[in-house]
């Protein structure tokens, strides 16, 4: 307990000393006082390391089949996200990854050569860690069958990672910006009812894997407790949905916001509580295919939400109305 309270008191303190929110490069971060610090590495994968340990680390490293991050964790050091877990080694923390573009399969590793069918490669654009631990991330990625050539959709994104609040809670403006090479279609396994259609149907798109390690287990959404699982899977359509459980005793949480400028707004949620997983994904294609014009665009922007304890309906919907007002 004296350990979970010195965490604390250093976690307020170091709060409350944070310096002017200028950005300073990775590559040469000054020297900083006290328990809070910036880790980067030659791959330029990016962590913020508190005084329990790491509070959240992106993973870019060029040979990964996704950028994504891993861990989030609270900020006394709990990890909340599971990475290439044993039963799907391609969930990855907190990943974006289409499921089918054109057919192609961007998501699942091929048994035969280890990686998707569909490659999906990225250059850093930028990357500023700010001295009042808040963090911007931009991406320059591109979606190609292995071998193509050329891309078949483009897209800039930018992530805006805040600092941890007094109340530890601290969040991820996700922000993707895409624009179609050609004539193509954004597909997903089909649902049932459909023809070939699955119990897992449905999901592509942002996705965020929970650790196993998290007990009690709770599907929230901004209109109240989920309802019933199906076949251990929970579809509904709404502004944010919040996961949250209990490791080591203490609650704590992921949410994640839907922005009402997405295209289908409010989504379509999949979410799986099984033996196996706790998972889910704001799915926009779950209500269908979606098919992009040779040089059409298509922005999604989502707010991502790391807390400790559990919340309810109503801190979601304040969560959702001050992300819809974010510009």
């Amino acid at each position: 307990m004296l350990h979970r309270q010195t965490v604390k008191f250093a976690l307020i303190l170091g709060l409350a000393l944070a310096a002017s929110p200028a950005p300073v490069s990775p590559e040469r971060m000054p020297e900083q006082t006290g328990p809070w610090r910036w880790e980067t590495d030659k791959e330029r994968n990016l962590a913020l390391i508190g005084p329990a340990g790491e509070i959240w680390r992106f993973r870019c490293d060029p040979g990964l089949d996704h950028a994504y991050f891993h861990s989030l964790s609270t900020v006394e050091g709990r990890v909340l996200t599971a990475d290439r877990p044993p039963d799907h080694i391609w969930h990855h923390g907190l990943w974006f990854s289409w499921k089918y573009i054109d057919k192609v399969n961007y998501w699942e590793v091929d048994a035969a050569s280890g990686r998707p069918a569909g490659r999906t490669t990225w250059t850093i654009a930028a990357m500023e860690t700010r001295a009042d631990r808040t963090a911007r991330l931009v991406l320059d990625l591109d979606y190609r069958p292995a071998g193509a050539d050329r891309p078949v959709l483009i897209e800039r994104r930018t992530i805006e990672v805040s600092a941890p609040g007094l109340d530890g809670v601290y969040f991820l403006d996700w922000t993707a910006e895409y624009q179609a090479a050609k004539d193509l279609v954004l597909d997903r396994t089909p649902l049932l009812g459909e023809p070939g259609g699955q119990i897992n149907g449905g999901y592509a798109g942002l996705a965020l894997r929970l650790a196993g390690g998290l007990e009690d287990l709770r599907l929230v959404t901004d209109q109240g407790p989920a309802g019933e699982f199906t076949n251990d899977r929970y579809r509904g359509r709404h502004t944010g949905l919040d996961y949250a459980g209990q490791m080591e005793g203490e609650p704590a949480g992921i949410a994640i916001l839907d922005h009402p400028q997405n295209p289908r707004a409010p989504t379509a949620w999949y979410a799986v509580h099984s033996a196996v997983m706790a998972f889910f994904n704001p799915a926009l294609l779950s209500p269908g295919p979606l098919t992009l014009r040779n040089g059409e665009r298509m922005t999604l922007r989502y707010r991502i939400l790391i807390h400790p304890g559990r919340w309810d309906a109503a801190r979601l919907k304040a969560e959702a109305l001050r992300f819809a007002n974010v510009r």
